[in-house]
């Protein structure tokens, strides 16, 4: 069995701890590990190879990086040069599959889902995978425990029990979705599958062959980049875009759902977050630095700095080191309008946090002025930025923790905690840590434009251009 793991998705509804550069599926909202993490790790003690991961280009790194931290090895990292949905994104990963093993079955998963009874998953995934070796599509329904307004709907056959699949629903009104509670015939679409990748492919080619063929092309003409494999771009493009449910589980007499009643969650707003989180007596959910006084039924959450809140209830609070978000729990789902309206804009705080990721590391944007930025870069032991230049800026490097390895032009020199350099505008220059501790310094960058695409790379270790 290969899982198959789908991390795109950009995460706006659980802004602004979501953002663009790094979804709610890369953070830490449960624990010590990220959602991604946690995916793949409650696969433990199932007989699974390693992961296939599709996800886009912008989050190749912190992909790669999670999988180290959890020491998965061997990952096969799909990078979609655009998004197309589900379904050509599982049937690409179902070619890349059979590259790697003789027709296996693939578990396909998205990277932000909670599931609280790993045995009862386990159990369902067992079944599945007999299903699947039997020659049926399997897809996981939630048992429901409400008349939930914000999810498909599976409609089975038969009651409570493995069954041949009778149609999918979109998204009910309340009263349908009463109804469907009450027959016992409807689960929730959980848009998780289990399926052989031959059947999945000669499904898929019944009914959509142009995203089979597309698909096929995409990952034959793929290129090895590092760890990962770049779909070519010409045919990933050319696919049609459909999501696996319309594709093929609504169209194939092979489709049979499995039963899961397991504490599902796709945390898809930040009052679904709020109900699978640990609550206090009060019904509380506190993170970070929180002092509260005649609190009830909140969700308050501080990344940086002290947050109090007196005599309110049903709020959701969040605080991070760019913005502050409060809302109602009842309307917090519309905060999706307050991203498009920062986008619109063209304001930062939609796509990226203040400290931004890279593959050698990290940055913090600690203050901004009209001519000036200061920056905090963290390099990691071995890692090196690009061999660049800027046409624009002039940057000022003071070392505060760690050895720094400076190129400049032709000249390569050490420094020291303590002891800083210059570049000036237009020089080649060149940051790399060849110590076994982090190498921290202040970037104080001055000119007349500031901005992240001033940046011209002659070399780079992570082939960016």
């Amino acid at each position: 069995m290969i899982p198959v793991v789908m991390s795109g998705g950009s995460g706006t509804r659980l802004w602004p701890l979501s953002r663009k550069h790094k979804p709610k599926q890369f953070l830490n909202l449960f624990g010590d590990d990220s959602m991604f993490q946690q995916t793949i790790l409650r696969l433990k003690g199932l007989d699974s190879a390693s992961p296939i991961v599709v996800c886009n280009e912008s989050h190749r790194f912190m992909v790669a990086e999670q999988l180290l931290e959890i020491g998965i090895e061997s990952p096969s990292i799909l990078l979609e040069p655009a998004g197309r949905n589900t379904a050509p994104a599982i049937v690409s990963a179902a070619f890349q599959a059979l590259s790697r093993e003789q027709d296996p079955v693939l578990l396909v998963l998205a990277a932000d889902h909670v599931i609280a009874d790993i045995e009862a998953f386990h159990q369902a995934i067992k079944i599945a995978e007999q299903q699947a070796l039997a020659g049926n599509l399997v897809t996981f329904g939630i048992v429901p425990n409400c008349a939930h307004t914000g999810y498909g709907y599976i409609q089975a056959e038969e009651k409570e029990a493995i069954s041949a699949v009778k149609q999918f629903v979109e998204k009910p009104d309340l009263e349908t979705a009463e109804q469907y509670l009450a027959s016992g015939e409807y689960y929730w679409n959980s848009g998780m599958f289990m399926f052989k990748a031959s059947l999945l492919l000669e499904e898929m080619n019944k009914f959509n062959p142009d995203i089979v063929e597309k698909c096929r092309l995409a990952v034959s003409q793929s290129e090895q980049d590092l760890d990962f494999v770049r779909l070519n771009k010409t045919a990933f493009e050319a696919c049609p875009s459909d999501s696996i449910d319309y594709a093929l589980m609504e169209k194939t007499n092979k489709a049979v759902v499995v039963p899961l009643d397991a504490g599902w969650n796709d945390v898809g707003s930040w009052s679904s977050l709020w109900e699978c989180s640990q609550q206090d007596e009060n019904n509380n959910v506190l993170k970070g630095d929180v002092e509260i006084q005649n609190v009830k039924n909140a969700y308050i959450h501080s990344e940086h700095r002290l947050v109090s809140a007196i005599g309110v209830e049903d709020l959701v609070i969040v605080e991070t080191a760019d913005a502050v978000m409060v809302a109602s729990k009842a309307q917090a789902q519309d905060i999706k309008d307050i991203v498009a309206k920062l986008k619109s804009q063209s304001r930062p705080e939609a796509e990226n946090h203040r400290l931004c990721y890279r593959p050698w590391g990290y940055y913090d944007s600690i203050d901004l002025g009209e001519r000036f930025q200061v920056k905090r870069i963290r390099v990691k032991p071995g890692a090196s930025l690009s061999l660049q230049m800027h046409h624009h800026r002039a940057e000022h490097w003071v070392v505060v923790q760690g050895t720094a390895e400076v190129t400049r032009d032709d000249e390569v020199f050490l420094l020291s905690e303590n002891e800083s350099t210059f570049i000036p505008v237009g020089q080649k220059h060149r940051l790399h840590n060849p110590g076994r501790v982090p190498l921290e310094i202040i970037e104080i960058q001055s000119g007349g434009y500031l901005g992240e695409d001033d940046i011209v790379r002659f070399q780079d270790n992570y082939h960016r251009n």
